[in-house]
């Protein structure tokens, strides 16, 4: 199962110009950073090791300028943003669920040049609305600093202020949160949702009987499911 993706078009290695472009764009970023951000993280991670160290101060930056919806002057790192794609390579870097397991499919076919991808994730992102754009922006950012494969370790380093959701590996963060509080198969409204929480967050507290064991991620789950519900 896809859970997002982004279709992204460079220019050839041949060619005399740096040129890219994005395409196709599936990025559910709901509740904050969802897929999509994280998708957009990974591509950010998984292509910044292999650009200048000299560039990267200026990807912080362009980072920040896309968040708060600034003009942005072209080229940058060299590469001219454009809207159409004649011409171009394609590349399409997904995340995608096999069963338990959640893990990126970025597109590193020989001539893929990192700097268009990197830039193309950020883009990307600074096209979201205000609302979600933060969040993603943050999770690009922690992409900036990732050095290293992209495995489980970069799910895990750039989900660990993201919610429980996505480290039990499900494609349906909702759906983990309703069975989490215990709510059934369908959304349930704000009350029910406040009241649930509050009975489990009680149950569930070393203060009034529960065990110490276990209790933090419990609670963590519990709150977690509660921000997801009440955001979707």
């Amino acid at each position: 199962m896809v859970l997002a993706e982004l279709e992204v078009f460079q220019s050839r290695p041949i060619a005399p110009t740096r040129r890219l472009a994005l395409g196709r764009r599936e990025l559910p970023v709901s509740p904050g950073p969802g897929f999509g951000g994280i998708l957009l993280g990974g591509v950010v991670a998984g292509f910044t090791e292999r650009i200048d160290d000299d560039l990267h101060i200026d990807l912080l930056r362009l980072s920040h300028q896309l968040e708060q919806g600034l003009r942005i002057p072209q080229p940058r790192l060299r590469h001219r943003l454009q809207v159409d794609h004649v011409g171009l390579n394609r590349r399409v870097h997904r995340l995608v669920a096999e069963g338990d397991a959640v893990r990126f499919e970025l597109d590193d076919t020989p001539g893929t040049s990192p700097a268009p991808q990197v830039l193309a994730a950020l883009y990307a992102a600074g096209e979201l609305e205000p609302g979600p754009r933060a969040a993603v922006m943050a999770v690009a950012r922690k992409g900036l600093r990732w050095r290293g494969p992209v495995d489980d370790r970069l799910l895990d380093f750039l989900t660990d202020e993201g919610g429980s959701w996505f480290s039990a590996g499900v494609a349906d963060p909702v759906e983990w949160a309703l069975g989490v509080l215990g709510l059934g198969g369908a959304a349930s409204a704000r009350p029910d949702v406040q009241r649930r929480f509050r009975e489990l967050l009680r149950a569930a507290h070393p203060d009034h009987g529960a065990a110490h064991e276990g209790a933090a991620q419990r609670i963590a789950d519990l709150t977690e499911a509660r921000r997801i519900l009440l955001a979707s």
